[in-house]
């Protein structure tokens, strides 16, 4: 199964820019979507922005023109820069990815593993 390592949380203040980067190693097969969520205290586990293998993108409306995703396919790596931060933007960030599985005799799917999390803190 593969493995997820997260770097680059930390505290900034408002208005200000972090870069989080994600690492997949161990991965026999194809990963899929890969991308970030995010989870504030309180608060259900949400997307933020999430990359495919040929580079189509989704992402949260409050992170918008703000937030941009970039995917290495061949380093299987996945970098979300995170300008014009906001106190709202605090959480614990999480990689996601999505890895080909094979299934039964002869189909695959997708099995999402996720790494430990990273904490974003912005002050106001």
């Amino acid at each position: 199964q593969v493995q997820l390592v997260e770097s680059g949380g930390g505290l900034v203040q408002a208005g200000g820019s972090l870069r989080l980067s994600c690492a997949a190693s161990g991965a026999i097969f194809g990963i899929n979507d890969m991308g970030w969520y995010r989870q504030a205290p309180g608060k259900q586990r949400v997307l933020v922005e999430n990359i495919n293998s040929g580079g189509a993108t989704n992402y949260a409306d409050s992170v918008k023109g703000r937030f941009t995703i970039s995917r290495d396919n061949a380093k299987n790596t996945v970098t979300l820069q995170m300008n014009s931060l906001k106190p709202e933007d605090t959480a614990v960030y999480y990689c996601n990815a999505e890895q080909v599985t094979p299934w039964g005799s002869t189909g695959y799917r997708n099995v999402g593993v996720w790494g430990q999390g990273t904490l974003v803190t912005v002050s106001s």
